[in-house]
């Protein structure tokens, strides 16, 4: 789905062309190389066009119809939009949208519900877990206790066996569910399992699958987990932020564990544009869309697989793919300095069982620009060529520029 350019140049370059020139180019870098990059994506004009609203320029502590700051009462009905669309959006009895970020949406999440020190059983950082799942350069692995779980050596998927035992040996406060690199679906019901079972509350990091659950194209951990921390970008498609999504009994412990705990003033103009975001996933052509973007992710991990990359878990149930480019003789790191040069944007990632490192890509971006699996065919051949050495970075470049040309994300 092709988005219209809202950018209002004319204005910055009078005012200040040198930071105009940067932002025209960054849109120019956006619409001339491939966005790989399974966490981000393509906002639509409608939510730009909130971000850059007045709305930035309120001052709004607290909650609608609470307010430490005057003048509220406008951005009181724009935050109030916001909630009631999550709540219909997700089936959930409370939303909070004044996350700044996934990662404070998460911190708000153990606030509610831990104390420092308190044993928390999350998937290992090696195998696709979150700063926020027990770095111990992040507050998570400096405040809380950690018990990583992992995947199974042979089918990299989630080895529930051994939560179950870990969650028995430890008996944790908390159980999080989620990952920044895990392509399958999470098996809600058994974590929730889990957890009854050792009297733990569950949290679900949904950062990434959120968009999909909206669109009806994954699993909502909604009905399962005491705590949904998710993003309102990636497949969702609307501003960087977070929100969480809470039964009501939780309620007003999730609200004053966003504010006044972990922050400030509610950033009023990037709340409007997660109703927009909001109003837009509800749509018949978003569930479409959704649906999309895992049959492109599908196929472009099939066609990895055929040119000899090792694709995890054998393939993808999400937006998302994680890969081992070493058959092609290259490590992670290689891959993706070379893919770069080529104009194909990705990230590395760990890989279960060893200190390699891999890719991850992911299709939200390019469905957005109107890409199917007939491009995603060609994506990958040419990825695999370029880490072969058989097409030179220039002229993999200008393949990738006549490919974009048919697929732009911004026009006008």
């Amino acid at each position: 789905m092709p988005v219209t350019h809202t950018l209002e140049a004319d204005v910055l370059r009078r005012q200040d062309p040198e930071l105009a020139e940067i932002l025209l180019g960054e849109r120019d870098r956006q619409s001339t190389t491939l966005q790989l990059i399974a966490a981000e994506n393509f906002s639509s004009p409608a939510v730009l066009a909130a971000l850059g609203s007045p709305l930035a320029n309120k001052y709004a502590e607290g909650y609608p119809g609470a307010r430490h700051h005057g003048g509220c009462e406008i951005v009181d009905v724009a935050e109030r939009l916001a909630v009631d669309r999550a709540k219909a959006l997700f089936g959930a009895e409370h939303a909070n949208v004044q996350s700044h970020s996934g990662s404070s949406a998460v911190l708000a999440a153990y606030a509610a519900l831990l104390r420092p020190g308190d044993t928390v059983l999350a998937l290992g950082l090696p195998y696709g877990g979150h700063l926020t799942h027990g770095s111990p350069a992040n507050f998570s692995g400096r405040w809380f206790d950690f018990v990583g779980y992992g995947v199974d050596a042979e089918t990299g998927l989630i080895d529930y066996d051994q939560v179950r035992t870990l969650a028995r040996t430890h008996r944790p406060k908390a159980i999080v569910c989620g990952s920044i690199a895990y392509p399958r679906h999470i098996d809600y019901a058994a974590f929730r399992q889990v957890a009854d079972e050792v009297g733990a509350y569950l949290i679900a990091d949904a950062a990434h699958p959120i968009g999909l659950v909206a669109g009806g194209a994954a699993p909502s951990p909604v009905p399962y987990a005491d705590v949904v921390c998710a993003t309102t970008h990636k497949v969702l498609r609307g501003p960087r932020g977070g929100m969480l999504l809470c039964g009501s009994e939780l309620a007003e412990r999730v609200d004053r564990a966003v504010f006044p705990f972990t922050q400030g003033g509610a950033q009023m103009h990037t709340i409007a544009a997660k109703a927009v975001a909001f109003g837009e996933a509800a749509t018949p052509a978003f569930r479409l869309y959704a649906h999309q973007v895992v049959a492109n992710a599908r196929a472009l991990a099939a066609r990895l697989t055929a040119e000899g990359l090792v694709v995890t878990t054998g393939g993808t149930d999400t937006h998302l793919i994680t890969a081992d480019p070493a058959p092609l003789g290259v490590d992670g790191r290689t891959a993706r300095g070379r893919l770069a040069a080529a104009g194909m944007v990705l990230d590395c990632c760990a890989l279960p069982h060893g200190d390699a490192r891999g890719l991850r890509l992911g299709t939200a971006a390019v469905t957005t620009q109107g890409m199917g699996e007939e491009e995603m065919a060609s994506i990958a051949a040419l990825l695999a060529d370029v880490l072969r050495g058989g097409t030179e970075s220039q002229k993999a470049r200008d393949q990738v520029r006549e490919l974009t040309g048919r697929f732009q994300p911004y026009t006008g």
